[in-house]
């Protein structure tokens, strides 16, 4: 393995993070960004930074091998184009990023037709992927899974556990894409969860030492349910506002599921809780408020006046 030397696009948490770890495994690592600040702290988990992408091809030993982890959509695609003019027949390139399948589908085939052979990775972990190991689902042939199998052994929570090739083009980030739709719906199901806990009222239920149980033993543990009790424990919810975003591939799950005939009540209900957090002008909750009033005869709350 000492071989290996794997070009990293993108030195962001994410990238950062995959690159300390197969550094650690004694994979050398090339890496780029555009942030200064980037770059210097990949220095630090042992990555060495190169200016450009031209320059991190140049450097990268033939068959070339590397890994583009930037943002999703556009930011992606401009560097999976990039590569494409840079890379040589023979070289094989990852899709690291939270991609649209279909975009991955169409990239397998524009490199396929340059002789480059891509795989599409949905790559789960987060910040805690560094040490704990990344979640990796791949899409592409079986000759370029095996191609990278080292560097997923290693990235992975383990060399036969937490990485799988899921299918052909586009089945990694498609994967990744139903992944991170449970999530959402986890996610509401443990922030509406811990709200009856508050409510609780005479009854005085310590929140906190509820979510510490369920953390082992319980059929509701997981990692999620791991932060959630580290929140709870440090005071952080007294700190953050309630507005949530969502980074895309919730909603592209949703679009999915009803393009192709799928009930998902409870992941779509969480998308929508995500939106309407972020209703900063409660307009749709107003107006109910004032119909209630003209048709029932009920009392409408008044807003404070403004403090201005």
């Amino acid at each position: 393995m000492d071989e290996l030397h794997i070009g990293l696009v993108g030195l962001g948490r994410m990238g950062r993070g995959l690159g300390g770890r197969l550094h650690r495994a004694g994979i050398r690592v090339t890496g780029v960004d555009p942030s200064a600040e980037a770059r210097e702290e990949a220095g630090n988990v042992g990555i060495d930074v190169s200016d450009t992408i031209e320059t991190l091809v140049e450097r990268i030993p033939r068959p070339r091998m590397v890994w583009v982890m930037v943002p999703a959509g556009e930011a992606t695609l401009a560097a999976m184009t990039r590569l494409a003019h840079l890379l040589d027949r023979g070289d094989r390139v990852i899709e690291g990023g939270n991609s649209d399948y279909r975009d991955s589908v169409r990239l397998h085939e524009q490199l396929a037709q340059r002789g480059i052979a891509m795989l599409d990775v949905g790559t789960s972990g987060g910040i805690l992927g560094q040490e704990a190991g990344f979640a990796l689902m791949i899409g592409g042939s079986d000759r370029d899974v095996e191609a990278w199998r080292p560097v997923f052994e290693t990235v992975a929570p383990g060399p036969d556990r937490g990485w799988a090739h899921v299918g052909g083009p586009g089945a990694g980030h498609y994967a990744k894409m139903v992944h991170n739709a449970i999530e959402y719906g986890l996610m509401q199901a443990y922030g509406e969860g811990v709200a009856l806990l508050h409510a609780a009222g005479d009854l005085d239920v310590d929140v906190t030492e509820a979510a510490r149980a369920w953390r082992h033993g319980s059929i509701i543990s997981s990692t999620l349910m791991d932060l959630t009790a580290a929140i709870l424990a440090d005071g952080e919810l007294d700190r953050v506002r309630p507005r949530v975003d969502d980074s895309g591939l919730g909603r592209l799950a949703v679009q999915t599921a009803v393009e192709r005939g799928v009930a998902m009540p409870v992941i779509t209900q969480a998308l929508i809780e995500r939106i309407r957090s972020r209703d900063d002008e409660g307009l749709s909750a107003r107006l109910l408020a004032a119909m209630r009033g003209r048709f029932g005869g009920h009392a409408v709350p008044t807003a404070d006046p403004d403090p201005a």
